[in-house]
């Protein structure tokens, strides 16, 4: 199947990034190269892109998108966590501008054998971003103790059944080997009263959101990256990030905020003397929503967020 898919927020993410001609820039999360694909036309030769992607499809996807500006462009299949080395290795000390979109792509969730999707009924567990990884969500769903399901559903997919959910599994797995979309949607309905499933969307989606980010590390990933990253940019290199859900935003206005307002002395001293300084500042006050346009033409971009960061 083609790689497709539709890049979220692509008019504001280029806005933002304040694109110099001849600056380096990094697509931390490549997908089908549509931000980069956009990036790198406004590049004069000067200019260079580095895409990362822990997911083959994507990079050879990328790849064939990317052909006519490969001189000016490096592909490297890694997690964005590993920024840090990835440009340490090209030789890059500094970008001008980087950018994550933390979303699942179109072709991941449209292809069932990705085993992302809970639509399709005889979809796989696998759920992967990087497919070398031995783990799946079936692994997972099988596994894992009633405790740690309860603790997974109810931190990452935000679920307020999310006992009665690991109860129902932990039950279904005794009889037989959990090993489909359908069989594990079909235990998730029978874990919620049906009044509830009419009124808050699909019933698996937060427990394969929470299946999904436990496996791949998400949360724990976008830490990481975010401890170090100021220290990559130029200064006023900016950092755009999408995000999706609200356990991802929270982290990253977390962090925005406390890059711009490190100071941690009790407020009534009437001079900082922690010496911690600002790094930079927030340049959305308020994350950048889709237009309703775009909300049109792309109902996946629904919840999407968009916030930037400028270093100092």
């Amino acid at each position: 199947m083609e790689f497709r898919h539709t890049s979220v927020l692509l008019d504001e993410v280029i806005e933002y990034l304040n694109i110099k001609p001849d600056g380096v820039y990094v697509d931390g999360t490549l997908g089908g190269a549509g931000h980069a694909g956009e990036i790198v036309k406004r590049l004069t030769g000067g200019g260079r892109l580095i895409g990362i992607d822990q997911d083959a499809d994507a990079l050879l996807a990328a790849k064939e998108r990317l052909l006519a500006y490969q001189d000016q462009v490096t592909l490297v299949r890694s997690n964005y966590c590993r920024m840090r080395e990835v440009l340490k290795e090209l030789g890059i000390e500094k970008a001008d501008g980087i950018l994550l979109d933390l979303g699942v792509s179109s072709y991941q969730l449209d292809v069932p054998e990705r085993g992302f999707t809970y639509r399709e009924e005889h979809a796989p567990l696998d759920m992967r971003m990087d497919q070398r990884g031995e783990l799946t969500a079936e692994d997972i769903v099988n596994t894992y103790c009633e405790a740690d399901l309860f603790r997974m559903i109810r931190e990452y997919g935000e679920d307020r059944f999310a006992k009665n959910i690991a109860k129902h599994i932990v039950r279904a797995r005794q009889k037989k080997r959990i090993q489909t979309a359908g069989e594990l949607t079909e235990i998730i309905r029978g874990a919620i009263p049906m009044k509830m499933q009419a009124l808050g969307g699909h019933p698996a989606k937060r427990t394969f959101q929470a299946i999904r980010i436990e496996l791949n590390h998400e949360l724990d990933v976008l830490e990481e990256f975010l401890s170090d990253v100021t220290d990559l940019l130029h200064p006023g290199g900016r950092l755009c990030i999408i995000t999706f859900h609200s356990l991802e935003d929270r982290i990253v206005k977390g962090h925005f905020r406390k890059e711009e307002h490190p100071c941690t002395c009790p407020r009534e001293f009437p001079v900082c003397v922690c010496g911690k300084e600002p790094r930079g500042r927030c340049v959305t006050r308020k994350p950048v929503l889709p237009s309703q346009e775009e909300l049109a033409g792309n109902k996946r971009a629904k919840s999407a967020k968009l916030r930037v960061f400028e270093r100092k």
